[in-house]
């Protein structure tokens, strides 16, 4: 076996992107193995029910699986039954590309300096060798996080204090500061891959046309019921197949496309072309988490990269580890706080008049994607709040106020409201 990673949502290795995660009745062990080598036996703490596999070919990721265990322990047969079971046969795996060409990772935060710590020296970990990290402090009530920073004690590591709290905020920072012609932006509560600097900014030489490139964000650790069922729910796993994405080139999975933020991924894992996202504007600073709109920064910016005119990549290889809510009341808050932001981003596009006359004719499909998305989260286990329904309700309702007053905020500060189409004499 290899060495134990951090963790995974369920796929297949094949012509389908995903398939819904096998259910786990308990805790669940975070691992990964490389099926090009002999399978070996699981032997974990007594407490895990199950083991979750990152199923890997030569050092890349190709699909999940889900081992059962019996107090802590699978042979080797039940090992690679489960993996030819659910990924069917061995194929042939293309080696991503890879890039060493300096690159700047962003990393806004805010009141977590051990969280950022913990994101930041796996940053430099990677084998990248020519990786900046640009720690953008929102905010700070204290000194905490220049603090833990400084005790990471690496000179490619530079804090940022900025004085307006809100991801958005710190995004647009680290962008503008940025020194390198790409950007990589992930948030404190994650844990990049080794790989994952290299295969975003391969991508990216790959396919000179890419404004954005987004990759999988797999669950950290899945011990408890509200990790195991945010990683049901959420749905951050985009697969490990590499997708394409632009106008002209709709993909055929997605009838609201491009008003489909889940499709490309989501900003925890997430690279752009500095030059690309500079001309679009950077991040709305009325989205996102530390504002009232709490979320859907961003889904906007890369359905307004679509509607510009660029290509949006998924690159599978480039993955990271999410630390996922453990108790009720965080998972609670963070069902509120999606549900407030989606409703903010479907604001944005409604006061937008090219965007919004495009949207409604994609009304039926959208809330046909609305219904999947609640039947996943009925679906997540005993996790999920009982009181989901009215979380949603109640988030859902707020947005478009919050959406309004939080751009009003950003505009009498002289922050950053790019339009969705912009257009002459409209900002």
């Amino acid at each position: 076996m290899a060495e134990p990673q951090r963790g995974l949502q369920d796929t297949v290795d094949g012509p389908t992107l995903q398939v819904r995660a096998h259910p786990v009745q308990g805790p669940a062990w975070i691992g990964s193995i490389d099926r090009a080598a002999p399978f070996g036996p699981i032997s974990v703490a007594p407490r895990y029910v199950a083991a979750r596999l990152l199923v890997t070919v030569g050092g890349v990721p190709v699909g999940m699986a889900t081992v059962g265990l019996d107090r802590g322990h699978a042979t080797a047969e039940a090992v690679s039954h489960a993996i030819h079971g659910q990924l069917g046969p061995l194929r042939p795996v293309a080696t991503p590309p890879r890039c060493y060409e300096p690159v700047t990772a962003v990393v806004a935060t805010r009141g977590r300096p051990g969280s950022v710590a913990r994101c930041v020296r796996a940053i430099l970990a990677s084998d990248h060798p020519a990786v900046t990290v640009l720690v953008v402090d929102n905010a700070p009530e204290d000194d905490r996080t220049a603090q833990a920073v400084r005790a990471v004690g690496d000179l490619r590591v530079r804090y940022i204090r900025e004085p307006r709290r809100g991801a958005s905020v710190g995004r647009n920072r680290g962008l503008f500061e940025a020194a390198t012609p790409i950007v990589l932006f992930t948030d404190d509560d994650t844990e990049v891959d080794r790989g994952w600097a290299a295969r975003m900014a391969g991508r990216f030489a790959a396919d000179p046309t890419l404004a954005c490139v987004s990759g999988p964000v797999l669950a950290a650790r899945l011990d408890t019921e509200q990790e195991r069922a945010a990683d049901t729910a959420m749905a951050w796993n985009k697969g490990f197949l590499a997708r394409r994405f632009s106008l002209a080139d709709p993909p055929p999975d997605s009838p609201i496309f491009p008003f489909s933020p889940g499709l490309f991924g989501i900003g925890a894992n997430m690279a752009v072309r500095t030059a690309f996202a500079r001309a679009a504007g950077g991040f709305d600073e009325a989205l996102g988490p530390g504002t009232p709109t709490h979320g859907g920064e961003d889904g906007e910016f890369m359905i307004r990269l679509i509607l510009a005119g660029h290509a949006i990549g998924y690159e599978p290889s480039a993955l990271l580890w999410h630390h996922h809510r453990v108790d009720g009341a965080s998972m609670r808050e963070q069902l509120r706080g999606y549900a407030v932001g989606l409703s903010a981003l479907l604001t944005k596009i409604a006061l937008d008049p090219p965007a919004r006359n495009a949207a409604l004719r994609r009304l039926p499909a959208a809330m046909a994607q609305l219904r999947v998305i609640s039947d996943r989260e009925a679906e997540a286990g005993p996790g999920m709040p009982q009181d989901t329904a009215r979380l949603r309700v109640e988030g859902t309702l707020r947005g478009p106020g919050a959406y309004v007053m939080a751009r009003r905020a950003v505009r009498r500060a002289g922050g950053r409201v790019p339009a969705l189409t912009p257009s002459p004499g409209r900002t």
